[in-house]
Protein backbone atom coordinates (compact mmCIF):
# COMPACT_ATOMS: atom_id res chain seq x y z
CA UNK A 1 0.00 0.00 0.00
CA UNK A 2 1.39 3.40 -0.98
CA UNK A 3 2.30 5.86 1.73
CA UNK A 4 0.55 9.18 1.72
CA UNK A 5 1.65 12.43 3.29
CA UNK A 6 -0.24 13.90 6.19
CA UNK A 7 -3.03 16.11 4.97
CA UNK A 8 -3.88 14.06 1.86
CA UNK A 9 -7.42 12.68 1.84
CA UNK A 10 -7.97 8.91 1.54
CA UNK A 11 -7.46 7.83 -2.03
CA UNK A 12 -5.50 10.97 -2.89
CA UNK A 13 -1.79 11.58 -3.04
CA UNK A 14 0.17 14.54 -1.75
CA UNK A 15 1.06 15.47 -5.34
CA UNK A 16 -2.54 16.41 -6.16
CA UNK A 17 -3.34 19.83 -7.63
CA UNK A 18 -5.75 22.17 -5.93
CA UNK A 19 -8.47 23.16 -8.34
CA UNK A 20 -11.85 24.85 -8.20
CA UNK A 21 -14.78 23.94 -10.40
CA UNK A 22 -16.58 27.00 -11.66
CA UNK A 23 -20.17 27.21 -10.36
CA UNK A 24 -19.69 25.13 -7.21
CA UNK A 25 -22.19 22.60 -5.82
CA UNK A 26 -25.08 24.95 -5.06
CA UNK A 27 -25.44 26.41 -8.56
CA UNK A 28 -28.66 25.69 -10.43
CA UNK A 29 -28.30 23.03 -13.12
CA UNK A 30 -28.81 25.67 -15.82
CA UNK A 31 -25.98 27.80 -14.31
CA UNK A 32 -23.47 24.98 -13.97
CA UNK A 33 -20.61 24.93 -16.41
CA UNK A 34 -19.36 21.74 -17.97
CA UNK A 35 -16.97 19.72 -15.75
CA UNK A 36 -14.10 20.35 -18.14
CA UNK A 37 -14.03 23.99 -17.01
CA UNK A 38 -11.52 24.00 -14.19
CA UNK A 39 -9.69 26.98 -12.73
CA UNK A 40 -6.34 26.34 -11.05
CA UNK A 41 -5.91 27.94 -7.65
CA UNK A 42 -2.11 27.83 -7.96
CA UNK A 43 -1.28 28.07 -11.67
CA UNK A 44 2.17 27.03 -12.80
CA UNK A 45 4.58 29.85 -13.55
CA UNK A 46 5.83 29.82 -17.11
CA UNK A 47 9.59 29.38 -17.56
CA UNK A 48 9.85 32.47 -19.76
CA UNK A 49 8.60 34.78 -16.99
CA UNK A 50 11.39 36.51 -15.06
CA UNK A 51 11.97 35.04 -11.61
CA UNK A 52 12.88 37.30 -8.71
CA UNK A 53 16.62 37.35 -8.25
CA UNK A 54 17.92 35.80 -5.08
CA UNK A 55 21.27 36.51 -3.52
CA UNK A 56 23.90 33.83 -3.18
CA UNK A 57 26.46 33.51 -0.42
CA UNK A 58 30.06 34.32 -1.29
CA UNK A 59 33.09 33.72 0.93
CA UNK A 60 35.29 36.81 0.95
CA UNK A 61 38.89 37.19 2.09
CA UNK A 62 39.95 40.83 2.15
CA UNK A 63 43.63 41.65 2.76
CA UNK A 64 44.66 45.17 3.77
CA UNK A 65 48.04 46.69 4.59
CA UNK A 66 49.67 49.99 5.43
CA UNK A 67 51.71 51.87 8.02
CA UNK A 68 52.26 50.23 11.38
CA UNK A 69 49.41 50.78 13.81
CA UNK A 70 49.44 50.01 17.55
CA UNK A 71 47.95 46.54 18.06
CA UNK A 72 45.47 47.68 20.71
CA UNK A 73 43.95 50.34 18.44
CA UNK A 74 43.86 47.95 15.50
CA UNK A 75 42.17 45.21 17.48
CA UNK A 76 39.51 47.64 18.77
CA UNK A 77 38.86 48.92 15.24
CA UNK A 78 38.51 45.38 13.83
CA UNK A 79 36.16 44.43 16.65
CA UNK A 80 33.98 47.45 15.80
CA UNK A 81 34.02 46.37 12.15
CA UNK A 82 32.94 42.89 13.20
CA UNK A 83 30.07 44.38 15.18
CA UNK A 84 28.98 46.59 12.24
CA UNK A 85 29.19 43.86 9.58
CA UNK A 86 26.63 41.11 10.17
CA UNK A 87 28.31 38.27 8.25
CA UNK A 88 31.76 38.83 9.74
CA UNK A 89 33.61 35.57 10.43
CA UNK A 90 37.12 36.32 11.58
CA UNK A 91 40.01 38.73 11.30
CA UNK A 92 43.72 38.18 11.75
CA UNK A 93 46.03 41.11 12.15
CA UNK A 94 49.56 42.35 12.69
CA UNK A 95 50.83 45.90 13.12
CA UNK A 96 51.00 46.58 9.37
CA UNK A 97 48.48 44.20 7.75
CA UNK A 98 45.22 42.33 8.35
CA UNK A 99 43.04 39.69 6.75
CA UNK A 100 39.26 39.72 7.11
CA UNK A 101 37.11 36.70 6.28
CA UNK A 102 33.34 36.89 6.01
CA UNK A 103 30.28 35.82 4.05
CA UNK A 104 28.58 38.25 1.70
CA UNK A 105 25.15 37.85 0.14
CA UNK A 106 25.06 39.14 -3.42
CA UNK A 107 23.47 38.38 -6.77
CA UNK A 108 26.73 37.50 -8.52
CA UNK A 109 30.52 37.68 -8.25
CA UNK A 110 30.66 41.26 -9.56
CA UNK A 111 28.33 42.49 -6.83
CA UNK A 112 30.11 40.53 -4.08
CA UNK A 113 33.51 41.87 -5.17
CA UNK A 114 32.23 45.44 -5.43
CA UNK A 115 30.79 45.28 -1.92
CA UNK A 116 34.03 43.79 -0.58
CA UNK A 117 36.13 46.50 -2.21
CA UNK A 118 33.99 49.18 -0.54
CA UNK A 119 33.93 47.55 2.90
CA UNK A 120 37.18 48.98 4.28
CA UNK A 121 36.59 52.51 3.01
CA UNK A 122 32.98 52.69 4.13
CA UNK A 123 33.82 51.59 7.67
CA UNK A 124 37.01 53.64 8.14
CA UNK A 125 35.18 56.37 9.99
CA UNK A 126 32.60 54.35 11.94
CA UNK A 127 35.07 51.66 13.08
CA UNK A 128 38.10 53.99 13.26
CA UNK A 129 40.09 51.74 10.89
CA UNK A 130 43.62 52.74 9.88
CA UNK A 131 44.06 54.40 6.45
CA UNK A 132 45.33 51.19 4.85
CA UNK A 133 44.81 50.07 1.29
CA UNK A 134 43.32 46.85 0.01
CA UNK A 135 46.14 44.63 -1.23
CA UNK A 136 44.25 41.42 -1.91
CA UNK A 137 40.76 40.08 -2.51
CA UNK A 138 39.42 36.58 -2.94
CA UNK A 139 35.75 35.90 -3.55
CA UNK A 140 34.45 32.34 -4.07
CA UNK A 141 30.97 30.92 -4.04
CA UNK A 142 29.76 28.72 -1.20
CA UNK A 143 30.12 25.33 -2.97
CA UNK A 144 33.71 26.15 -3.99
CA UNK A 145 34.59 27.18 -0.44
CA UNK A 146 33.18 23.97 1.03
CA UNK A 147 34.87 21.86 -1.65
CA UNK A 148 38.24 23.44 -0.81
CA UNK A 149 37.79 22.81 2.90
CA UNK A 150 36.74 19.20 2.24
CA UNK A 151 39.82 18.64 0.08
CA UNK A 152 42.13 20.09 2.72
CA UNK A 153 42.85 23.34 0.88
CA UNK A 154 41.87 26.74 2.18
CA UNK A 155 41.20 25.47 5.67
CA UNK A 156 39.40 27.93 7.90
CA UNK A 157 41.80 29.81 10.17
CA UNK A 158 42.65 28.17 13.51
CA UNK A 159 40.61 30.79 15.39
CA UNK A 160 37.21 30.71 13.72
CA UNK A 161 35.24 33.73 14.77
CA UNK A 162 36.47 36.91 16.37
CA UNK A 163 39.58 39.04 15.99
CA UNK A 164 42.98 37.41 16.59
CA UNK A 165 46.65 38.31 16.04
CA UNK A 166 48.66 36.29 13.51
Amino acid sequence: MGRRLQGALPGETAERRLTSIAGGRRAEPSQRQPRETVRELHPQVEDDQPQPEQGRLWHVVLSVAGRATPLGELRTALERLAYDHSFFLTARYATDHAEIRYWEEARDLHDAAAIALRLWGEHKGSANLPPWEIVGLEVVDRPTYHKRVAEGFGDPPPHLGGVHPY
